[in-house]
């Protein structure tokens, strides 16, 4: 069965990433696989979707105990 070309992009990955923890003890694989965690959002961005919505929920509330 011939493989499909997401088959092909995966073990190209496989292999790479075979071949950079060639040699190397578990240790050093674990410490690197920790540093390597990371965010998906940065915190400029949080910051900016958190006050999107926590600010227009303070606004709404202000607005509705002041101007009944």
């Amino acid at each position: 069965m011939a493989q499909t070309l997401e088959q092909r992009r995966r073990n190209a990955k496989f292999v790479k990433d075979q071949d950079a923890r060639r040699g190397k003890s578990e240790n050093d694989i674990k410490k690197r696989s920790k540093e390597q965690t990371k965010s998906p959002i940065s915190p400029f961005w949080l910051s900016i979707l958190g006050f999107v919505v926590f600010g227009g929920l303070i606004f709404e509330v202000i607005s509705r105990i002041f101007f009944r």
